[in-house]
């Protein structure tokens, strides 16, 4: 890829951009600011909601731009804040189904904008935004654009064995590193999302550069012009990314961007 040169980058966030106690290097803030200046669209794309990646435009000190977010779900621009699309499903049959296996996980649905509406606290700082607890009956009586699943009292591998009982054929869901899973709309992930922006923007896939580090990135590393998996990625996203760089901890990302500076 020595003579090719993205007209835009889409970045994950968590354990690609920061690192899972949120820290940004000062080192990838200055590289990705150069690239936006150059005049390559840098949009994040993550399974955070829009008070999530707020934070990390902030860190990143991006004024203006349009970001992925909740997986693909939103799409949307910031400052000001215009949703361009939302997709959403009904997930009252998955959510009581998962409440009926594990009486005792912690759900929480996406209050666009705002932050979440949870049936009880998760461990704290795990969800940004404003949190509002309420019954799951409640929780799922409209549709949503996301559900998250958080089980802390159960093993990761725990989690994947009840999760995969479970026969969530109707959604699209992601597993991450720790017992959590994220569940979408069918056909919703980050490319669908990407797609969407590209489209917007008169971009190609074919110029896009992409770079994430879990399950959810695997649709998004497949479906860009240039895939790169962070050194701690799972078998997976490494299957399916063109470079694998260095985990979030060893700048992997800025190893990467700089190339194009």
């Amino acid at each position: 890829m020595t003579d090719w040169r993205p007209r835009l980058v889409a970045l994950d966030v968590d354990g690609t951009v920061v690192t899972w106690g949120n820290e940004l290097s000062p080192t990838l803030r200055a590289t990705v600011r150069a690239l936006r200046e150059s005049g390559i669209e840098v949009v994040l794309a993550t399974g955070r909601s829009v008070p999530g990646v707020i934070d990390v435009a902030d860190k990143l000190g991006f004024e203006h731009g349009l970001a992925v977010g909740s997986n693909g779900s939103l799409v949307f621009g910031y400052r000001p804040l215009e949703v361009l699309r939302a997709v959403t499903f009904d997930a009252s049959d998955a959510v009581r189904a998962i409440v009926e296996r594990m009486p005792q996980v912690r759900i929480a649905v996406e209050e666009v904008g705002v932050g979440y509406r949870v049936n009880r606290e998760f461990p704290d700082h795990e969800l940004g935004g404003a949190i509002t607890v309420q019954s799951i009956d409640e929780l799922v009586a409209e549709p949503v654009t996301r559900v998250v699943v958080r089980s802390p009292e159960h093993s990761t591998e725990q989690f994947h064995a009840m999760v995969a009982d479970l026969g969530l054929s109707d959604t699209n869901y992601y597993i991450g590193y720790t017992a959590w899973l994220d569940i979408a709309p069918v056909g919703i992930s980050k490319a669908s999302g990407l797609e969407f922006v590209c489209e917007r923007l008169g971009i190609v896939r074919g110029d896009v550069l992409a770079i994430g580090d879990g399950n959810n990135d695997v649709e998004m590393l497949r479906w860009a012009g240039y895939g790169v998996a962070m050194g701690q990625a799972p078998p997976e996203l490494i299957a399916v990314a063109d470079e694998v760089t260095g985990t979030v901890e060893e700048d992997g990302a800025d190893a990467v961007l700089r190339r194009y500076l």
